[in-house]
C-alpha cells in the first residue's frame, strides 16, 4: 500500500508565495508521474500541474509563470511552489501519484488566499 502525506497549507496574503510538498511512502517500486490538483468550493477538482518521471512538467493555463512543480525521485517527493498567489488560488490541494496502474491521492490540504 502507498500512503501520501501533505504540507504545506495554509493562509496566504495576495501576492505572497507557498510551497507545498508531498511525501510518498510504501511499497513503491517506480512512481509514474507526480502532480497537484486543485479544488474550490463548488467547483470540479481541476489539474494544477503534474511531473513526469523524466521530469517534463505540465502546467494549467491559470497558474503558468507562477507555480513551479518539482520532485525528488531519491524521496519519492514532488513540491509545488506558488508565486503572486491570487485569492482565485483558495483551494483544497491534492497530491496525486501514480504507480501504474494506481492512482494514489492524499488527503488534501486547504490553501486560501487573502485579498
Amino acid at each position: 500500500q502507498v500512503q501520501l502525506v501533505e504540507s504545506g497549507g495554509g493562509l496566504v496574503q495576495a501576492g505572497g508565495s507557498l510551497r507545498l510538498s508531498c511525501a510518498a511512502s510504501g511499497t513503491i517500486f517506480r512512481i509514474n508521474n507526480m502532480g497537484w490538483y486543485r479544488q474550490a468550493p463548488g467547483k470540479q477538482r481541476e489539474l494544477v500541474a503534474f511531473i513526469t518521471s523524466g521530469g517534463t512538467t505540465n502546467y494549467a493555463d491559470s497558474v503558468k509563470g507562477r507555480v513551479t512543480i518539482s520532485r525528488d525521485n531519491a524521496k519519492n517527493t514532488v513540491s509545488l511552489q506558488m508565486n503572486s498567489a491570487k485569492p482565485e488560488d483558495t483551494a483544497v490541494y491534492y497530491c496525486r501519484v501514480l504507480i501504474a496502474p494506481k492512482v494514489y491521492w492524499g488527503q488534501g490540504t486547504q490553501v486560501t488566499v487573502s485579498s
